[in-house]
């Protein structure tokens, strides 16, 4: 009886291995996922103002953003993207840019030269 019981476990084992492996291989995979490089052009400045406390996550300055424009494929896509103090005054409205993403999260900014 043992050996049926051990046998049975095994089997169970590699049934639900292999029911896992054919449910995670037909999901597809979300394109916005990964590192991506997007040539944008600067579109809006904005400033979310901060609380006089200064306890919240970005202090009393607020949050800077920037809100970029590109073209992927036929569709125009736009990107509000929060971003340092620095890259906020650096980059103005008009400005042509290549972004580097990482899972949506903005890694990088620099001006594409013309």
């Amino acid at each position: 009886m043992r050996g049926w019981s051990r046998f049975l476990a095994v089997f169970l084992a590699v049934g639900l291995a292999a029911a896992a492996g054919c449910a995670s291989g037909s999901k597809k995979s979300d394109p916005a996922l990964g590192t991506r490089m997007l040539n944008c052009l600067v579109v809006q400045h904005e400033h979310d103002s901060g609380g006089s406390s200064g306890s919240g996550l970005r202090g009393a300055s607020g949050g800077y953003y920037i809100v970029f424009e590109t073209h992927e494929g036929q569709a125009t896509s736009t990107y509000r993207l929060e971003v340092s103090r620095q890259q906020f005054i650096r980059f103005q409205d008009g400005d042509r840019v290549q972004l580097t993403l990482n899972n949506n999260i903005l890694v990088n900014i620099q001006p594409i030269n013309d």
